[in-house]
């Protein structure tokens, strides 16, 4: 597929700012790609059932519904629509999270100004992405050589929970932001110290800095 070959490209992200820099390298890229924007996975379903696409570019992280909650929707409702998440977390449990969801392709935002086309137009084509700066430790533990972290036996939205937990955010803030209520984000805070053999709150912020889960886009 050269880069002519025409594409309907869809952006998910829940910051307009991110949305139009990816609209432009992709646009920039090829004549005919046509790039449409969506600000939540709510509004990309409802554009996904209005008009068929090639390719979706989505982020991991959104509120409401994210993007591996997004990635589950879509398989079964559009399994021809390939699926390229974008994320700030260069580490290899995402990766393999999204995959295992049925993600063709994972690029970090540090390096989607130099891979997103790329990536783009190799998941168009039928293949596999993954950002360099990952691939090696996502091959290494797909071959079992790299042990996965303690983190890896969360589930998504305890994994979630964790991050914001790490990046300082309280539980009102997390059940409002994740629609949950304050006392199932307490269970499921117990839940993740107990998974990780933690025995508290600072602990785990801890755990949370040594293992790179400290972004805050949450």
């Amino acid at each position: 597929m050269t880069s002519e070959t025409p594409l309907n490209i869809l952006v998910v992200d829940d910051h307009a700012i991110v949305r139009e820099g990816l609209k432009r390298i992709l646009e920039s890229t090829a004549l005919h790609w046509r790039v449409v924007e969506a600000g939540s996975g709510f509004e990309a379903l409802e554009i996904l059932r209005r008009t068929p696409f090639d390719v979706a570019v989505v982020d991991v992280s959104m509120p409401n519904m994210g993007g591996l909650e997004l990635l589950r929707r879509v398989r079964p409702e559009f399994p021809r629509l390939r699926v390229l998440m974008l994320s700030m977390h260069a580490e290899e449990q995402y990766a393999m999270r999204a995959f295992k969801a049925g993600a063709n392709g994972y690029v970090t935002k540090e390096s989607a100004s130099s891979e997103l086309a790329a990536a783009v137009r190799k998941v168009a084509q039928g293949g596999a992405y993954v950002s360099s700066a990952l691939a090696e430790r996502v091959v290494l533990q797909l071959n079992g050589v790299r042990e996965p972290a303690s983190h890896a036996q969360l589930s998504d939205r305890e994994l979630d929970v964790l991050r914001r937990l790490v990046a300082g955010h309280r539980p009102t803030e997390i059940a409002n932001a994740l629609h949950l209520s304050v006392k199932t984000v307490s269970t499921h805070k117990s839940r993740i110290l107990d998974r990780l053999g933690l025995p508290n709150l600072a602990a785990l912020i801890r755990y949370g800095i040594d293992h790179g889960l400290t972004t805050e886009e949450v």
